[in-house]
């Protein structure tokens, strides 16, 4: 005989598990299913180790879908300042690192801890590794649910499955597959907060720069898919990384340029006129006060007129030098794939999804998290995502099972 649950999880990373533990503890019967033998994998690896669990400043604005307001009632129900009250209930160590991020002191694994004892305190029990077979829905509304350790009868499932960036740990399309099995609409997928590439020839004389990193404002597209952020660059063998990268690459499509001020805030012009009236040193030698001095020597290779002493320079060649700087225009060819990105674009299409409860059109089949076209910004945005879109699952499960 199957066992019999008000609700399945399928998927035990953030959002599964969080939504596991709060329908558990609102009373339910709660089964997470997962074809790996770890939980929270993508929890365990990130913020370098720490978990950026997630931002002071989340709202509306860091997200990026097809309906940028989707997000809004999940984040206003169950916001940052819920989550970080739940991380000192737990008496987490954490600090505040660059912009609102928020980060554990010691380990990710004590917020996959905390994650476990909300589970347990609310009696969810966990089948792990454990696959999912086939999925279909049942004569009473319900779903039988065939997988590695026998038949399940669920009156609901949440799909927290993730996205498809990092393979490595296990990421897959089943989520997407289970949409699509219901007739569910999804939005292109591709891989988001990722590093961007060049073709080799095109690259070749930055990439004696790899390791470099410094401030740059960086932009793409325009209009409303217009991305702007003043972060730290990385130059790599292959392209550009680092957070400026990370984050524009969420914006840039195949074919545009990225633009890159590689001295904000400076006026190159005026400072190169002004070494100019009283030193003999080379150009290189000047820019390397303003610039890294890799950067500085790397680029005035691309014009013999930037090459000799600043006094003998024509004022229009250093004018033409602080705005290549400045104004640096660079098309990527291509992105490093899932295998790099940190989340997935794309996704289940929110116009399928209640935003108050995350219930699809398909009576008693939700999603959350990152299978959903919801994507945030780089700095803990993606785990409150995690908590919100599982916070408002869960309370809906319960409302539906009181009904």
């Amino acid at each position: 005989m199957d066992e019999r649950f008000d609700a399945v999880v399928i998927g035990a990373g953030a959002a599964g598990l969080f939504c596991a533990g709060v329908a558990g503890q609102l009373g339910l019967k709660v089964l997470v299913l997962d074809h790996s033998p770890r939980v929270a994998e993508k929890i365990r690896i990130s913020g370098g180790g720490r978990c950026n669990f997630t931002n002071r400043d989340a709202s509306t604005a860091p997200f990026l879908s097809a309906n940028p307001s989707f997000c809004r009632s999940a984040l206003a129900r169950y916001g940052a300042q819920d989550f970080i009250a739940l991380v000192q209930r737990h008496g987490i160590a954490y600090h505040e690192k660059h912009r609102g991020q928020l980060f554990c002191d010691r380990s990710a694994q004590d917020i996959i801890d905390l994650l476990l004892a909300e589970c347990a305190a609310g009696g969810v029990q966990r089948w792990q590794p454990c696959r999912v077979h086939g999925l279909r829905s049942t004569a009473d509304g319900g779903y039988a649910i065939d997988c590695a350790q026998g038949p399940v009868h669920t009156r609901a499932v949440v799909v927290a499955t993730g996205g498809l960036s990092v393979p490595a740990i296990g990421a897959s399309d089943a989520g997407y597959r289970v949409a699509q099995q219901f007739g569910l609409n999804l939005v292109p997928t591709r891989p988001g907060l990722v590093p961007l590439g060049f073709e080799p020839a095109a690259w070749q004389a930055f990439a004696s720069l790899a390791g470099l990193s410094l401030p740059v404002e960086i932009a793409t597209g325009s209009g409303k898919t217009k991305g702007v952020f003043a972060e730290d660059l990385l130059f790599t063998h292959r392209g550009l990384s680092g957070p400026a990268v990370l984050q524009i690459s969420s914006y840039w499509r195949e074919g545009q340029s990225l633009n890159i001020d590689l001295a904000p805030g400076q006026d190159l012009h005026a400072l190169l006129v002004q070494a100019k009236a009283h030193s003999r040193r080379h150009v290189a030698k000047e820019l390397a006060r303003l610039l890294p001095a890799r950067l500085a020597d790397t680029w005035v290779q691309q014009q013999p007129d930037w090459q000799g002493a600043v006094n003998q320079a024509a004022d229009k060649a250093l004018s033409q030098l602080a705005r290549s700087l400045h104004q640096w225009s660079l098309a990527p060819t291509r992105t490093e794939g899932y295998k790099k990105a940190e989340v997935t674009l794309g996704g289940v299409d929110t116009r399928e999804l209640s935003s108050q409860t995350m219930e699809s059109r398909q009576a008693g089949l939700y999603f959350i998290g990152e299978v959903v076209d919801v994507s945030g910004w780089l700095g803990g945005y993606n785990f409150q995502w995690a908590w919100s879109s599982g916070y408002a699952c869960a309370q809906a499960l319960a409302a539906q099972r009181s009904a």
